[in-house]
């Protein structure tokens, strides 16, 4: 199922897709386990509109957003940065969150802003101390993320809030699909339609299964949050007028511009 959030004359609903028309509910979707199988499913529905009348937001508006830092090899090698024994997380602000095709704030802090391509886990149920074995059945599905970061405020004692808590600085989208598996799914950033980042889900240090495990015994993971999981190497600079893309093979293309 592919899930979006949008606004429709001038309200916003969460939808599903059914052929061109997408089916709006005012509330995000659930998920159980039926039968030993997790289902997503819709409390309310309330009407079918045609997907050419919405405008896409971000999917979700997550309370919190846990980011994992230097979780892909080639990346902390790229950083000259040890190998971590466990995952290093920060959390970005809810204030950060963008959605496709708006444009990212370069901040006049700032003289450097990069990209980082990211998978991005969206929360469906309450977690808390769940298991690596059931950790999936507590996710509503994946979207695509761009933990934009202002790589000259970033100091080296590992204090990442600022350079990375801007306003504009999460993009999210396009939509969630639910039905894939984070395993091994292909990777870019194509900046100004040049591939920057290219890789594979398989190559992260920690997996989706053990970061949702390892993030639940530490808070309680809610509907809507969502898990950045890091980032690939390649990552490099934007400036005003760019055209940036994180592309992830089963979700689609979100893009956004700088300025």
């Amino acid at each position: 199922m592919r899930i979006i959030r949008c606004e429709y004359n001038g309200r916003l609903f969460y939808g599903k897709f059914d052929g061109d028309n997408v089916v709006l509910s005012r509330d995000i979707p659930k998920i159980r386990i039926y039968r030993g199988r997790k289902e997503v499913f819709w409390e309310t529905e309330e009407k079918s509109v045609p997907f050419s009348q919405v405008r896409l937001e971000s999917p979700c508006m997550p309370k919190k957003a846990v980011c994992v830092g230097l979780n892909y090899r080639d990346h902390a090698d790229e950083f000259r940065q040890t190998i971590p024994s466990t995952p290093v997380l920060f959390i970005k602000p809810s204030t950060s969150i963008l959605g496709p095709g708006k444009a990212i704030q370069y901040p006049s802090m700032s003289k450097r802003v990069d990209y980082e391509a990211e998978l991005v886990v969206v929360i469906g149920k309450l977690a808390k101390n769940v298991t690596e074995n059931e950790a999936l059945d507590y996710v509503l599905g994946y979207t695509c993320g761009n933990d934009v970061t202002a790589r000259d405020l970033q100091p080296q004692n590992g204090q990442w809030t600022v350079a990375k808590s801007f306003d504009t600085f999460m993009p999210l989208g396009p939509w969630i699909e639910t039905d894939i598996d984070p395993g091994n799914l292909h990777i870019m950033a194509l900046l100004n339609d040049e591939i920057r980042q290219s890789s594979s889900t398989a190559n992260l240090i920690f997996n989706v299964p053990f970061l949702i495990a390892y993030i639940s015994q530490i808070m309680t993971l809610e509907p809507g949050d969502v898990i950045m999981t890091g980032t690939p190497s390649g990552v490099g600079p934007m400036k005003k007028g760019d055209h940036i893309v994180v592309e992830i093979e089963g979700i689609g293309r979100l893009e956004n511009t700088i300025e």
